[in-house]
């Protein structure tokens, strides 16, 4: 019985600690891109999502928990749903950061709930190449030259595709909940 427990006990502390690399991890990832490096150095905080799965027929959804970050320290947890309308079909799983570039900014993120609507724009990162689109414009880079990543309205937002596939002419927004530690 005492070899069991111990068992579970061990399989539990290996767990939070997969969850905790599992932020780490990620964060590095978006540290490896030259887009992000002046984001990291400026924002006031930032929030990251590991993982958000994301799917649809028609009618799509997105669902992904996190942690928000000020100093390096963790100030919170936060999960984001996504609810989208318009031709689409698959699936795919993305990392996601969001830079909050100030205090107004923060503030406003974890008030609690909070919702970027259908205007919002993200950068994709990936290896060699992105996109991005949004009310700025569109733009698509490979290589070295790379479109140019900014914030609106005191956000920047950020995804690392992981895997899947999706087709997708949709509108939807995000919903933020976050609670404090």
């Amino acid at each position: 019985m005492k070899k069991w427990l111990a068992l579970c006990v061990g399989v539990l502390v290996l767990s939070f600690q997969a969850v905790a690399d599992d932020y780490q991890a990620t964060i590095q990832q978006f540290k490896k891109s030259d887009r992000t490096t002046p984001f990291f150095n400026n924002a006031y905080g930032y929030a990251v999502f590991p993982t958000i799965g994301k799917g649809g027929i028609g009618i799509g959804g997105a669902y992904g928990e996190g942690k928000v970050y000020r100093g390096g320290a963790s100030t919170g947890s936060v999960n984001m749903g996504q609810v989208t309308l318009g031709f689409q079909l698959g699936g795919q799983a993305f990392s996601q950061i969001i830079f909050l570039q100030d205090k107004r900014a923060y503030d406003e993120f974890t008030s609690g709930s909070f919702e970027f609507g259908a205007q919002a724009s993200a950068v994709a990162l990936t290896v060699g190449a992105s996109a991005q689109a949004g009310t700025s414009g569109t733009g698509a880079a490979a290589g070295e030259t790379q479109s140019k990543a900014h914030y609106v309205s005191g956000y920047a937002v950020f995804t690392l595709a992981k895997g899947g596939l999706m087709y997708e002419a949709s509108i939807g927004g995000q919903k933020f909940n976050f609670t404090a530690e």
